[in-house]
């Protein structure tokens, strides 16, 4: 972090914590110079960066005052889901196809988008180690690594496995093309046509994608916005349903951003070993935490081998590479058949990059920056939905990742809204992509991976003012 931007934070936590109150003077440009032994230069760009997140506002002749009338943050959503229970057939993916397809274009703000900026990757970086892995590939590995993938990029992932306790090793990981594979050839292993499925409600649409091709049924269960799928809830469906998997994010989950504590992980893998379920589980927000310590995974708990442990460098290092990994279990054997006999292998020289830039460090320095920068990003997003959106609006505040699930009045239509901000250029994620049963019609989500600039705090302040007309 600079020192601009670290003087910054500081002055915005004492807003937030009131220790700095509307109308207050800032001390001079001078004084904080003196007194934090930095440049005016330093002061002058750190207080540049607070009147740009709204915080505080300059007077000619007279200084810097906290800003008049800052609205209170959001309240966050406060219960879980409540959808019906019921098995369902599911016909969601052209709706997805449609909304998604609309996000792709340049010149829209991204705001309903799945990825963050491109540009807080080490894309060049990347792309040294792409040029020296390459010309130093031995052909011969090509065979040998052909289906579980490159050697060493699989010894790095067990090492990471390893650093948070988990005995995971390189014999025991299939490099796929992306987690979405990783996912699928999971749901390929352990479940057939007409077989159920659980899933959170809400639930990234991917899954809802996979288990309509797959002709599976959808079983949603309460999730709280917090915390994670309600386990009590989650015991009832098992028992009635007799599902073949569990497909679940129990970190950071998309599209609530809710973290599963650790003792919550703890008795959700014991619940499902009573029962003999495997536990499908998506953790590629894992290493976007804004703690101390990255949040371990259910396949910590795990001792029977039920859970399919399924991550990716796209989120965390490098989009567009498309690499991704599976760590199985019991299933490893099934799950390197069915990679086989689908996309025989991952392509090399993504993986041989990759395992080249993991072995030469950088990575940790990589992260800290990536997670500091998404956590300053959130906390300006979201005083700007204070700002812009009409009262009665809640919205989440996650520990990590870089999506905000935000709950309107129930007199929005978030399809409607989708539309009306595409004529704006401006893309959000509305509710009901993310539900089996197409609920949520008044909840978005929103991207804040992207700089907050003068682009993005219109679109948000636009946002709000078609949210505040739609309920007038």
């Amino acid at each position: 972090m600079k020192r601009y931007e670290a003087l910054a934070e500081e002055v915005a936590a004492s807003i937030r914590s009131g220790v700095l109150r509307p109308g207050d003077r800032l001390p001079s440009v001078r004084q904080t110079s003196e007194s934090r032994h930095v440049s005016p230069s330093t002061v002058f760009q750190a207080y540049y960066l607070l009147e740009a997140r709204g915080l505080i506002r300059a007077r000619a002749k007279s200084g810097y005052y906290v800003a008049p009338g800052l609205p209170a943050l959001p309240p966050e959503p406060e219960t879980p889901s409540h959808p019906s229970g019921e098995a369902a057939t599911l016909d969601v993916s052209a709706r997805v196809f449609e909304i998604l397809q609309s996000t792709m274009h340049r010149d829209v703000v991204p705001l309903g988008s799945a990825f963050p900026s491109p540009l807080l990757y080490p894309l060049r970086r990347l792309a040294k180690s792409m040029a020296g892995s390459v010309q130093t590939l031995d052909p011969r590995k090509f065979l040998d690594d052909l289906t579980p993938g490159n050697a060493a990029l699989r010894r790095q992932i067990a090492l990471r496995y390893h650093a948070d306790g988990i005995h995971v090793s390189p014999e025991e990981i299939v490099i796929t093309n992306g987690a979405m594979e990783a996912l699928n050839l999971c749901l390929l292993t352990v479940a057939r046509p007409g077989d159920a499925v659980i899933i959170e409600s809400p639930c990234f649409y991917a899954a809802l994608q996979s288990i309509e091709r797959n002709g599976l049924r959808a079983i949603e269960v309460p999730t709280h916005p917090r915390d994670g799928i309600e386990l009590e809830a989650l015991a009832r469906a098992i028992e009635q349903h007799r599902p073949a998997a569990c497909w679940l994010m129990t970190t950071f989950q998309n599209p609530l951003g809710s973290r599963m504590p650790d003792e919550k992980k703890s008795a959700l893998v014991e619940l499902l070993a009573q029962h003999g379920v495997p536990l499908i589980e998506d953790d590629v927000y894992a290493e976007l935490y804004f703690g101390d310590e990255r949040p371990a995974p259910a396949k910590a708990h795990d001792r029977q081998g039920l859970v399919m442990h399924c991550g990716s460098f796209s989120k965390s290092l490098a989009p567009g590479y498309r690499v991704g990994w599976v760590a199985p279990g019991r299933y490893f054997r099934e799950v390197a058949r069915h990679k086989l006999s689908t996309t025989i292998t991952t392509s090399a020289p993504p993986q041989a990059a990759l395992a080249s830039y993991l072995e030469h460090g950088g990575y940790e320095r990589h992260l800290r920056q990536l997670r500091r920068m998404l956590k300053e990003q959130q906390e300006v997003f979201i005083e700007a939905v204070a700002r812009h959106f009409p009262p009665g609006t809640r919205a989440t505040r996650p520990s990590g990742g870089y999506f905000v699930w935000i709950e309107l009045d129930p007199r929005v239509d978030a399809l409607t809204l989708h539309s009306q901000a595409l004529e704006h250029g401006i893309s959000i994620a509305p509710g009901p992509i993310f539900s089996a049963s197409r609920g949520f019609r008044h909840c978005i989500r929103l991207n804040y991976g992207y700089a907050f600039d003068e682009k993005v705090e219109a679109a948000v302040a636009t946002l709000g003012q078609l949210v505040a007309r739609s309920v007038e």
